[in-house]
């Protein structure tokens, strides 16, 4: 039986009922209190209530840490988690217990990521984030009372997939800049993405015992995907290799991806290149590959890309080209 307490301004609900614990609640109206001890009671009369009372102390950063340490270190892309992590931990929002977070705090924070420029594929893997964290929470931290509140919201279009190529005499002017930056290293990195497609994730975690120029294969034992695969190399990505120094083992790029990231940008912007990311390079080689004669089935061989789908977002063949064999 639910009892009633005037407290100041509030109102105290205390349920006190066999078989399950005491539950206290605080409301601003009576009202309220009693609707809540009615649920409640019904619930427990069905034997379907759930104790929501460790949710509604445990605040989102806590979560999140506690996150990062069981569930960050298993995924791929662990250190890109880290930093989502740690720009949630410092939203004001990080503050708020798991209960409290409504589908309505996430839209309002939705938008205004959006209004202060973050692109809608940015606050599509900030959000999804937390919807994974409350999943995990409900279904594997024993607090089964939450309830998931990004799937009370839209989340926004991820939009079209970039097209960037590279134009005129774009490849020249970015390869001169690369020269001059003092990371001997970075316009090697370059010439292979473009001769083969690879991320620049996979090109970093390349080690010499793993590649044979004698075969003309680079083994790629840590994929975006989880699966390793060979790589052929042309004759040009051999060259590039082969002016390389380099030890019996140990890696090809002995950089860090913030390293890559900061000189690419700084030769980019010295070339008077605007808009053109690492990645692009990516789509800039598979397209080529297609330009050479490649089939479908091919260019994923070497790409690594999982469905034709996936690999046609990747391909943007230039209009002029196919004109001309088309005769």
């Amino acid at each position: 039986m639910a009892t009633f307490i005037k407290r100041g301004d509030s109102w105290q609900a205390k349920i006190r009922r066999r078989g399950f614990p005491t539950i206290t609640r605080t409301f601003d109206t009576k009202a309220a209190a009693e609707r809540w001890a009615r649920d409640a009671e019904s619930e427990m009369s069905r034997n379907v209530y759930v104790d929501g009372r460790e949710a509604e102390q445990t605040t989102l950063f806590e979560a999140l840490e506690r996150y990062e340490r069981e569930v960050t270190p298993k995924k791929k892309g662990a250190a890109r988690e880290r930093y989502l992590i740690a720009r949630w931990k410092k939203d004001d929002l990080a503050l708020r217990s798991l209960a409290s977070i409504r589908g309505a705090d996430l839209a309002s924070w939705r938008d205004k990521r959006l209004a202060e420029g973050a692109s809608p594929s940015t606050v599509r893997n900030n959000i999804n984030l937390i919807s994974h964290l409350f999943n995990i929470a409900s279904r594997e931290w024993g607090l089964e009372s939450l309830n998931n509140p990004v799937r009370k919201i839209t989340l926004p279009s991820p939009g079209r997939g970039r097209d960037r190529r590279l134009m005129d005499d774009e490849e020249a002017r970015l390869m001169t800049a690369l020269e001059g930056l003092e990371s001997p290293w970075m316009k090697p990195l370059a010439q292979l993405a473009l001769e083969t497609g690879m991320r620049q994730g996979e090109m970093l975690g390349l080690r010499w015992e793993h590649v044979s120029l004698g075969r003309r294969v680079a083994r790629l034992q840590d994929t975006k995907n989880g699966e390793a695969r060979d790589v052929p190399l042309s004759t040009k990505a051999v060259k590039v290799l082969e002016a390389l120094p380099r030890e019996l083992k140990g890696r090809v790029f002995p950089i860090t991806r913030d390293q890559a990231s900061y000189f690419f940008a700084k030769a980019a912007k010295a070339a008077g290149i605007e808009d053109l990311r690492f990645h692009d390079l990516r789509h800039e080689a598979t397209s080529r590959f297609f330009e050479r004669g490649l089939n479908m089935m091919e260019a994923a061989a070497i790409t690594g890309h999982k469905t034709l789908q996936m690999l046609k977002r990747y391909t943007h063949l230039k209009a002029e080209d196919l004109a001309k064999r088309l005769g």
